[in-house]
Parts: C-alpha cells; structure tokens; sequence
C-alpha cells in the first residue's frame, strides 16, 4: 500500500458530548437490565441501563460524512477493529512522527519521510480509508424523559448519529462521551444507531491528543470499552465523586445533577452507603430537597459519617457502594475507604497514614493492541482476571503503572477488587522539549488538553485502586506544569498526587519517577559497579528531594521466543554469547532483571519498584517484550518467574556482590542487605551458601537475623574460599523463624572460582 496523507481531513467540531460521570454501568445488578428489556416494568424507577456490548456492524470509508449503505462486516464491541469478520486489509497501519523521528535517528528511516508529514501532520497513513463506520439497533423498554448514549472509550475521535440525525462528536480517545440522545429516540420500534471513529490519528484536529508513543509501530482503531443507554427522569444525575476522609471516618460526596427539562423540578436528593455485594446500610443521609430551573445544573456536596469504616488495601481491598437518587434517577459508585499520598520530608509512599512501598509492573495495554496475539483477550473476564489477581499475588506485586493508554474501565474495577495500586497515565510520550524544533513536533492545545485531562480524572477518580495520576512519560514540557496539572488539580477532591515524569514535581509532595536505565545509556557499564553505588541513578533526569518511584529500568529484552528486540539487540547482545541457545538467553535475562530489582529496593531510596514491562507487545521489529512465553494462557516464561518472583518478596534480600570471579583460597567480605516491607518484625535465620553446578553445598555459613517493620539490616559474612576451580552459585536464603507460611527468600550470584595469581 502505498504511503500518502490523510484523505479528507477536516476540522473536527468541538465536542458536544455531555459531560457525565464514571457510574458503573457495567456492573451485574447495579442498574443494568435484563437481557430482555421488554420485560421490565413500566413503572421502574431511577435509572434504567440497557448494554449495546455485543456484535455490531461496521464498515469504512474515505469521507467523513460518506455514511456507508450497506455494512459488510461483523466487529465485537468492546474491541477493536482488526477483530472484523471478514477482516479489513492494512488496519493499524500508521506510522506516528514520533515513530518517524526515532527510525531517522537510527538510521533507519529515509529524509523523504518528513515531507510526507507535512508541517502539521502526526504521522502517515498507510492505508486507503480514513474513517470506520459502527451499526448497532436495539429497542428501549419504555418511555422515560431522558435519554443518554454513553460510549466508554473509542479511537480516534467519536460521532454519533441516531435515526438519521446527528447527535454530535467528541475528540477523546482515551475518557468517555456521553451524547444526549433524548430528541432522536424511537419509543416504538427500532432505534439505528451509527458511531463513527477515526481510522488512524491523522484524522483528529491540530493539538488533540490521540497518543504519542516513540516505539508504537501500529495504531488500531475502534470501540474498544463498553456502550450502553440510560433512560431516567428529571433531574439526572450527571457525575458522582465521592472523596474517603480517615479522620474523621466519613466520605465528602459531591454530585452534578441537571434538569434536561423545560420545567423547573423540585426533587429530594439522598445518599445510601452499603458494602458492595450486600444490602446492609451502614450510613445514609437525610434527604436533601433541591429546585432546578429548565436546563439549570448543580453540582452539591455532603459530607456523610460512616462509623468503624473498614479500610482498603492491597492486603485487603474491601468495597463499598454509594447509591445516589433523586426523583428519576439513581446512580451507583463503588469506592474504597483508603487514603494515599506522598511525602516529600521522609521519601516515602504512605497508605492510610502508614509508610507504603511499591512492588510492581507495568501494562502497556495500547502496545498489546497490535500484538498478533492479542485478539479480544483484553476484553476476556477470565484472562484478565488472572492477569490482575492471580500472577500478581505470585510475583508479589501490589501496584502497576498503566503506562503510554488507557484502559477499559472493567479493568480498574478489577483492579479494585485484587487490591491494586495503580499509577494512571495518561497517552502522552513526546520526549525533550528541543524533540518539537527538530522533528516539526506539534504542541498540544492547552485548552483541549485540560478538558481532556478534566474527563480522564472524572471517570477514574472514584476508583481506590487509582492511586497516582500521571501526567505523561519521560517528556520535557512545560505545558503540563504551567498550565494542564494546575488547572484540572483540584477537581479531585481526594487530592491524589501527581507524577509529571521528567518536568519535575508539580505539587510541593509530589512524587517524580525515574528511568535508571544503566547499561543502556552506558555501554561501558558492568554489573560490577552495582558494588559500589548507593542504588541510585547516574542517570536521573530530574534531580530531587522529593520521593522517587522507579518504574523503568534494564532489561535484555527478549520476545517470546528468545530472539531479540531491537532495543535487545542494539543494546544488550553484548551480554550474550554468540550462540547462546534460547534457554541460555532467557535464563540470563531473568538473572539480570532478577539482581537489578533486589538492587533498587535494597537501598531504600526508591518509594516504589515497578518492572518494565509485564504486558506489551511482542512480534518481529518491536523495541520491547513482556516475559510470557505464551500470552494466551498467560504463561509466564519459568526462569522469569523463579528470579523475579523472589525479587520482589516483602522480605528482601539482596547479595551485594557481582564479580564473576574470585580467586582460590582468596578470603572475602560478602554482605547480605535485607528489607522489610511489612509493619511486623521479621525474625529468622540468614544462610549464605556455595553450591556446585551439581546443586550440592560446598560451603555455607549462618546467622540470625532481625528486621524491624518496614526496616533494612545488612549482614556481613567474611569466608575463605575454597580451592576448588569451577563455576559455583553464591546463594542467600532468609528463612523467617515460627512462620510456617513464609517461605524463604532467595538471592542468588553466579560466578567462577579461578586459581590465584601468582
């Protein structure tokens, strides 16, 4: 396919989509319908929920107003539109600026390419249509004063039409339009409703956001989180946040209502506040009596007690339901009685008012969307199930950053069920500030930036599992600073903090991330220099006093099939053996990733420790790789899984030794660093051990050890070593004592045992 602009760009309308709030309509029971509407009564009163999830028709064109006749192919919704029964030919096919510019500086991509952008454009389009075409019918149960069309998330850009009128657009792809469909329904009979969405990022307008990504070789469009019609009455609940307050227990509870009506309505406003899954009330507020004038909206706060509240964790992620109504409407929102910041003074992460440390990950969700495998499993119950909960609790984890794209809003719930804390970021990754000069880069529209933002933190910001809002990835801009962050800020009535990757901390106890990719930036760097470093970085980008959460750092990266990436092979093939077999290189890979994590925790100097990258995409010319060995069943590759998996334990050992060898008969220092990340005393024996190739001990030597809650101790273990010339594995073992539970944790060095110099 040949390589040519976007056909009929055009100027998008501003949005008129209808602000509305992050409900969970997705939820079985909570206002969501049967799959026979008809069967409903007709008196039913609050909100009614009828889900469009399911098959839809779809097709594509060039134009955007050329509204397709007939409709040839089949799509999931939720999904994406490479899932198209019969498939399109060339989807995802669009090469980005960003993508452009790091091929050129490679020496990959040819001059001709820039002139093909243009000076306004975002990337190339390589394919022949510019626009994909949606088709759902259904039926609505009964006649109710208000109408609204909710689509969670699609890409790129959304319009809607129903019944032949349009109803209007909305420029995110990553936060939720909600359309007022109220005057264009059909009470009797079918409702036909089109949704439109870009093809490729070059359709949107100037400064829109649509996702900058250096590394993203394809851009797939779609509908890819769930559509649903709610009917109420007078007055409507348009949002609902609701803020936890510790001390005292209580929730602050603030709600927009807005009459869509041509009278003024009077109603009474009242809260009700229940553990998710049971019908106990432990709090409600007395009833609070309103007017609205036709077309006037409201945004009311109240502040209501809940007495003994039960506090969510990680450790125990419990869940309660808000119920909110009105005279016509009803609205529910789950939420979590939690409380998380950061503190500048002592570097440290606190939940519920106790220091907290990060273990984590990260999803590149978007890059997993042009993996070839990756089908509809993002939008599989059970597999993302196991992907959040199960392989979390294995490796130890308690946090992720949702990193470079969002997520379908099942996940987050999901997320707040397994008790996760996650960093929320939003699709931006434009680089250093002199990137816009060089590579014709354009700046983003401040103020549809902050609308965007505004929406992005709107449908999230009832979420316990939404710890961190995050600006951007390693960007250099200070529009985020100056003008995005201060302005939307406030509308989070929990006041999370924010993360502006490398523009610095915004807020006085913000925290800032850091990227210490140590052998990438430096191809003279051994492992043997970890001896000597305190666990930081040479490489911070922004030095601070504030605390830092580590989120990114080395990895051979490897795809699935043990070939190299072409980060890999660019960069850390000087770590491998010309002819490693595929087990060798993994089985290096995994010790590497394995030592590098025991490294930056041990030090303390990091409030959290997330790996890059648990989940992305892997298939030939990718620049990064997760570590499963079939993505499908969610197999992670073993020897990944036995470094890591120690790594990451609350009880963390770290043997601060990396030579590859020492000399016969020579007497060494060897020192253990230990952390505890839990509040109770760890107590128990350190072993430090020398094993043979044929795993049998040759020397081991032991001592007690002792860590406070949330302390560190180092344990020093002087040894002769033995006079037997092979290769050995220096192994650590830390066995909790009266903990039948805890297995050991385990810190492991390869080296070589060479005769001494004369």
């Amino acid at each position: 396919m040949r390589n040519h602009k976007p056909v009929g760009r055009r100027k998008f309308l501003k949005s008129t989509a209808v602000a509305i709030g992050a409900d969970l309509f997705w939820q079985a029971g909570i206002g969501a319908l049967p799959d026979n509407p008809q069967s409903e009564p007709q008196t039913r009163k609050g909100r009614q929920t009828l889900s469009l999830d399911g098959e839809w028709e779809i097709d594509d064109s060039v134009s955007p107003d050329q509204i397709p006749t007939v409709y040839r192919h089949r799509v999931p919704v939720p999904g994406l539109a490479h899932l198209a029964v019969p498939a399109f030919p060339d989807v995802d096919q669009f090469q980005s600026r960003e993508n452009v510019a790091n091929l050129t500086e490679d020496g990959e991509s040819p001059g001709s390419t820039w002139d093909l952008l243009g000076e306004d454009g975002v990337g190339i389009s390589k394919q022949e249509r510019n626009y994909f075409w949606y088709r759902k019918q259904f039926r609505v149960p009964n006649r109710r004063e208000v109408v609204l069309l909710k689509v969670n998330k699609a890409q790129f850009g959304t319009a809607v039409w129903l019944n032949g009128t349009k109803i209007g657009e909305h420029l995110g792809c990553f936060t939720a339009a909600v359309f007022d469909v109220s005057n264009a329904i059909q009470w009797d009979g079918e409702n036909r409703l089109v949704v439109r969405v870009g093809a490729h990022p070059g359709v949107l307008p100037k400064g829109a956001p649509a996702g900058t990504d250096f590394e993203k070789r394809k851009w797939t469009p779609g509908i890819y989180d769930s559509v649903s019609i709610m009917l109420s009455d007078n007055p409507v609940i348009e949002t609902v946040q609701v803020a936890p307050r510790l001390h005292p227990s209580e929730i602050l509870v603030q709600v927009k209502v807005k009459n869509y009506g041509l009278k003024s309505t009077t109603f009474d406003l009242s809260y009700h506040v229940s553990p998710w899954k049971s019908q106990a009330e432990v709090a409600s507020s007395g009833q609070l009596r309103q007017e609205l004038k036709p077309g006037e909206a409201k945004t009311l706060t109240q502040t209501i007690p809940i007495p003994g509240a039960k506090l969510w964790t990680p450790e125990t992620p419990f869940l309660y339901t808000l119920k909110t109504s009105t005279r016509g409407d009803s609205s529910e929102v789950r939420f979590g009685m939690r409380e998380f910041r950061f503190d500048t003074a002592t570097k440290r992460a606190y939940l519920n008012g106790k220091p907290y440390f990060l273990r984590g990950s990260n999803i590149t969700l978007h890059r997993f969307f042009e993996d070839p495998k990756s089908g509809s499993l993002p939008w599989d119950e059970k597999w993302v199930r196991k992907l959040l909960i199960e392989i979390p609790k294995q490796m130890h984890w308690n946090s992720f950053r949702f990193c470079i794209g969002p997520v379908p809003d099942r996940w987050l719930d999901i997320a707040d069920e397994a008790g996760l804390l996650i960093q929320n970021e939003f699709f931006v990754w434009t680089g250093q500030s002199e990137w816009y000069s060089r590579y014709k880069g354009r700046r983003y529209d401040a103020e549809e930036m902050i609308r965007q933002y505004g929406e992005w933190m709107r449908d999230n910001w009832n979420h316990p599992s939404v710890a961190i809002w995050d600006a951007n990835n390693e960007t250099l801009d200070d529009i985020f600073a100056d003008k995005i962050i201060p302005a939307v800020r406030s509308l989070d009535l929990s006041n999370r903090s924010w993360e502006d990757s490398y523009n610095g901390p915004e807020g006085s106890n913000d925290p800032v991330e850091d990227h210490p990719y140590l052998f990438f930036f430096d191809r003279t760097f051994t492992a043997e220099k970890l001896e000597t470093m305190p666990g930081l970085s040479h490489n911070t980008v922004t030095p601070t006093a504030h605390a830092m959460i580590v989120n990114e750092y080395d990895t051979a990266f490897l795809n699935r099939d043990g070939s190299f990436t072409e980060i890999g092979k660019r960069y850390f093939d000087r770590f491998f053996e010309p002819d490693s077999t595929v087990e060798e290189k993994f089985e290096l890979q995994a010790y590497l990733i394995g030592g590098l994590t025991e490294f930056w925790r041990a030090y303390r100097n990091y409030a959290g420790v997330l790996y890059f990258v648990y989940l992305t995409c892997s298939y030939p010319g990718t620049y990064t790789s997760d570590n499963f060995r079939n993505v499908e069943t969610l197999q992670l590759e073993p020897r990944f899984k036995n470094y890591v998996s120690e790594a990451f334990k609350p009880l963390g050992v770290y043997i601060n030794f990396w030579h590859p060898t020492v000399e016969a008969g020579s007497k060494r220092r060897f020192c253990v660093m230990m952390i505890n990340d839990e509040y109770q005393e760890a107590k128990g024996n350190l072993a430090l051990s020398l094993e043979g190739e044929d795993g049998k001990e040759v020397l081991r030597r032991e001592l007690p050890f002792s860590i406070p809650g949330l302390g560190q101790q180092t344990y020093k273990f002087d040894i002769e070593i033995p006079d037997a010339l092979a290769k050995f594995l220096l192994k650590a073992t830390a066995s909790h004592t009266g903990a039948t539970s805890a297995k050991p944790t385990i810190s492991r060095r390869k080296l070589s045992i060479v005769a001494k110099s004369s």
